[in-house]
């Protein structure tokens, strides 16, 4: 028998693996922008994304993080047409 809190481990569980079940496909292009940091253009779902995403290593191995974004190229197209506006307000205020 499967008391409550059981049950309630067990559908975290599932839900988590639903969640985070990436479907694997290579990087169409990757770069290093810094040590745990990468950017990447790969599909993902069906749909070309830009993905900018930390790294870690667990058991040798260098696996993405949770933290980071997937840009469709609708976002990644607005994100390009602001870049030069972007950039100057870098400059400015650093």
């Amino acid at each position: 028998m499967t008391t409550s809190w059981e049950a309630t481990q067990m559908q975290r569980v599932r839900r988590r693996g639903s969640r985070r079940t990436p479907q694997k496909t290579p990087a169409m292009a990757s770069s290093s922008i810094s040590k745990n940091r990468r950017v990447a253009v790969r599909s993902w779902q069906g749909k070309v994304v830009v993905d900018i995403r930390e790294f870690y290593i667990k058991d040798g191995k260098q696996l993405p993080g949770k933290k980071g974004i997937s840009l469709p190229m609708d976002q990644w197209k607005i994100l390009l047409e602001h870049i030069e506006e972007i950039d100057e307000a870098v400059k400015e205020n650093t």
